[in-house]
Parts: C-alpha cells; sequence; structure tokens
C-alpha cells in the first residue's frame, strides 16, 4: 500500500484517520468493508472551511454516518466498559450539539471544525476499545445501497439503526435506557423495555431533524418494492456477513429480513 495522505472535504466516514474502506462493484450489485491498518492515513488535512459548500443533505448524511459509527461500538455484548462509553458518549452529545448549528448556519467555522473533529474521533477506533462491536446495522446499509446505488449511505443508516435497535432491544434493554439518559436526557420511567424503545424513539426523531428519511418508503422502497430488495439483499448479505452475523444480538437472514420489513 502507497502512504496515503487525505484532504478531507466531507466529514462522515472518518477514513482520514481510519484503517476501513468500503468496496462496491455496482456491475454485481454488491458491497463488502474491508479494513487494513496499512491503509491508514499518514497525515490528513482538516480544514474546516473546505466543508462549508457541502450541501445540507449531504452533510446531515455525514453527521448520521458518524453518530452511527459510535452507536456499532457502543452496542454490543461486551457490557460497560467505563472509560471506552463515556468517550463514546461525549461524542454523540457533541455531534448532536452541532449538527443544528451547521445545518443553521453552513460558514459556522467552529461548528464546522467540531464536527469535523468528531467524525474522525467517531471511527479511527478509540470509541471502541475494549468492545466486541456490532456493525450489523452497516452491514444491512451496504446491502441496501448496493441494490439501490442512489441512497446516500447515511439516508440508509437513519432507516434502519433505530429499526434494528427496535428489533434487539429486548436483548440488552438497560443499554438502551442507559444511552437514552445520556445522549437524550431521557427521564427512567420504572419500565426499562419501555425506556429502551424511548431510545430508539429519539434517535429516529434526531435524524429526522437532520432532514434524513427515517423510512425506507422514503428512499422509494415501499410496501411494493420491498419483497423484490428483500430477494436481492438477503443472498448478498449472507456472502459478506455469514448465517448469523452481529454482536449485541447474534442476528440471522430472518432476523435480517424482519428488519427491513419494519423500516418501510
Amino acid at each position: 500500500v502507497l502512504p496515503i495522505a487525505v484532504v478531507l472535504t466531507i466529514p462522515a466516514a472518518g477514513s482520514e484517520a481510519s484503517k476501513n474502506t468500503v468496496i462496491s462493484n455496482d456491475a454485481l450489485g454488491m458491497k463488502t468493508g474491508y479494513g487494513n491498518e496499512h491503509q491508514r492515513p499518514k497525515l490528513a488535512f482538516m480544514n474546516p472551511e473546505l466543508t462549508f459548500t457541502l450541501p445540507p443533505y449531504q452533510t446531515a448524511a455525514g453527521i448520521t454516518d458518524m453518530f452511527c459509527h459510535l452507536l456499532e461500538r457502543f452496542f454490543d455484548d461486551v457490557g460497560a466498559v467505563p472509560v471506552t462509553d463515556n468517550l463514546a458518549l461525549s461524542l454523540m452529545r457533541t455531534v448532536r450539539a452541532e449538527a443544528p448549528r451547521v445545518l443553521a448556519d453552513p460558514e459556522d467555522y467552529e461548528a464546522r471544525a467540531n464536527i469535523m473533529w468528531a467524525g474522525m474521533l467517531c471511527h479511527q477506533g478509540l470509541a471502541g476499545v475494549g468492545r466486541h462491536e456490532d456493525w450489523a446495522t452497516h452491514g444491512l446499509e451496504h446491502e441496501l445501497s448496493a441494490f439501490d446505488t442512489s441512497i446516500t449511505h447515511g439516508a440508509g443508516l437513519a432507516c434502519l439503526f433505530p429499526a434494528w435497535m427496535e428489533h434487539v432491544h429486548a436483548e440488552n434493554p438497560a443499554r438502551l435506557a442507559y444511552y437514552g439518559r445520556e445522549v437524550f436526557g431521557l427521564a427512567p420511567t420504572g419500565d426499562v423495555r419501555a425506556d429502551a424503545l424511548s431510545a430508539a424513539d429519539e434517535t429516529r426523531q434526531f435524524f429526522a431533524s437532520l432532514g434524513m428519511p427515517t423510512t425506507l418508503t422514503e428512499l422509494g422502497i415501499g410496501e411494493d418494492e420491498i419483497d423484490k430488495a428483500i430477494e436481492k439483499m438477503i443472498p448478498t448479505l449472507k456472502k459478506n456477513k455469514g448465517e448469523v452475523f452481529g454482536s449485541f444480538k447474534k442476528l440471522t437472514m430472518e432476523d435480517a429480513e424482519e428488519i427491513y420489513r419494519s423500516a418501510v
């Protein structure tokens, strides 16, 4: 691998400091992730002014993606990792606070800088130290935007992550409720499963506040199209992820189909 240098123009995937990439083959309708330390950039130029002209939709999609990078790490089968958890929660709160500022004033240098800095920290590995991480939802979304290449990755995640949360919440409702309290300030009700579902709903509302879609129907995959989409996505999902995938809850292909349908 040649040494890589980056000029960051869209805060989102954290490519400026991560070892990860996604390889797409539109002819095959496939997308797959790949990670290798040798392709982690050697240096990155991060100038917030280069992001001033980003369209609002791409700004919002990037913010959604970086937020979901934290969710993929925060929810797994490990349980509490206090230092790492607090890093992730702090970054989530920061992204949530800076997002409306950036969307209200695209040339707010300080807000752009904070989003850019957070996006890098969300996906260079620090927020996952001591965790197994999950990455089920990213796997589900890669199939979605491989099926329809007009779908922006962050927009697909905005539809699928709350649906995933609702599908798996019973596995560890206290973890979701904790996230809801720390990130959205949700008060405990005494019903931990209800609190977990409230956290999923707050996540959906946050993405909606950015202008992101929250259903696959909004992306053109409604009740009439979902069967065709699932018929194409499940076989390639199985090739990419195996029969069972995820960490917070082990998902089968049947689970994947249910999540896709619930996101419609």
